[in-house]
């Protein structure tokens, strides 16, 4: 990811979408620094939406099966 981003970065636009915030990207990558250098390349001149409500493709689940899971 981080190769990614550094080869992309200020270079080309790059979308990401992810259920987890930015400040708990280093436990999803396993890494502190590597999640650091990866949030400063994608924050730097960016736009952050923040999207919140329920989700879109799980509005056709029944109600009981939300609650389960």
């Amino acid at each position: 990811m981080f190769q990614l981003v550094s080869t992309r970065y200020e270079q080309r636009s790059t979308i990401i979408t992810t259920n987890v915030g930015v400040g708990g990207w280093a436990r999803v990558f396993g890494d502190d620094v590597a999640a650091s250098a990866i949030a400063d390349r994608v924050c730097h001149h960016c736009s952050l939406i923040r999207i919140t409500g329920r989700s879109y493709r799980l509005k056709d689940l029944p109600t009981e099966r939300m609650r389960e899971g």
